[in-house]
């Protein structure tokens, strides 16, 4: 990857996160902008990139696993009746123009086509560094859709097509895989958040925790996509059982605000985070 096509966040002498806004890759990995590393300000890694298991999982990013039959998640395809397979139809997600660039903020455009080329949605991305202690800070994270396809734009999850839990497209996080513990205000453990809606949800592995906040009122609506076996991946979805269908012309808005820690943030603290950081 070439320098010039990595933008990094800083907050004082602490390089937190790297950017990588037109990365060079493979058609079948559905080339997006993303992520990766993202660190604690102690220098932990808390993101993972094509890792041997889903290498499609590219750090921190946007990836829907269906915009009308396109693939924009990357890998193979859910079809009804048959199961993930391979085919032709991954989408790719390109820069189109920067609108800031400060080592704390970060704001472009992007375009979603697909493996032809053609325009199916426009983006504008919007992601931000804040100190939040001598051991903690927050990523913003903010995008908005719109349709310019001049058609409807069904928003599926394998779930949408009848995979019980498969609710993942979105935003997306690969986390490093280990023992981890979860944590959110409905509940412990995995199977009080995957696929239900929560204003927090804590993510705490070896010496360091996130908390997911859906940063307003239709990202809190959004049902948490968390998954501890195999890999560890946390996504706020977009579609779960029912797919989301964007008329020509409309614009959809989701904002996640990432607290990330050095050490193990007792729950009481993210749901205090919950409080000041969502509006």
């Amino acid at each position: 990857m070439t320098s010039d096509a990595v933008e990094v966040l800083r907050l004082g002498d602490h390089a937190v996160a790297e950017y990588a806004w037109r990365p060079p890759l493979p058609t079948s990995l559905a080339p997006r902008p993303y992520l990766h590393p993202i660190r604690t300000l102690g220098g932990t890694t808390v993101t993972e990139l094509m890792p041997a298991s889903h290498r499609h999982h590219l750090g921190v990013s946007v990836a829907v696993a269906e915009v009308d039959k396109h693939n924009f998640w990357g890998g193979r395809t859910f079809i009804p009746g048959h199961g993930p397979a391979w085919l032709d139809n991954q989408g790719s997600q390109e820069h189109a123009r920067w609108l800031r660039r400060t080592p704390t903020r970060l704001s472009h455009t992007l375009r979603w086509n697909t493996i032809d080329g053609a325009p199916l949605l426009s983006e504008r991305r919007e992601i931000s560094a804040r100190l939040l202690g001598p051991d903690v800070w927050a990523l913003e994270f903010g995008f908005t859709l719109t349709n310019v396809a001049g058609q409807e734009l069904p928003i599926r999850s394998p779930a949408a097509h009848g995979r019980i839990g498969a609710g993942f497209g979105g935003f997306f996080w690969r986390a490093p895989f280990g023992d981890c513990r979860i944590t959110a205000e409905t509940g412990t453990g995995t199977d009080a958040v995957h696929g239900r809606a929560a204003r927090w949800l804590s993510v705490a592995g070896p010496g360091w925790t996130l908390v997911f906040l859906g940063a307003d009122a239709a990202t809190r609506a959004d049902r948490w996509f968390v998954r501890t076996r195999d890999y560890l991946g946390i996504g706020s979805s977009l579609a779960w059982e029912q797919p989301l269908r964007l008329e020509p012309g409309s614009v959809l808005h989701r904002r996640i605000v990432t607290v990330i820690a050095d050490g193990d943030l007792p729950s009481g603290q993210a749901a205090a985070y919950a409080d000041d950081l969502a509006s």
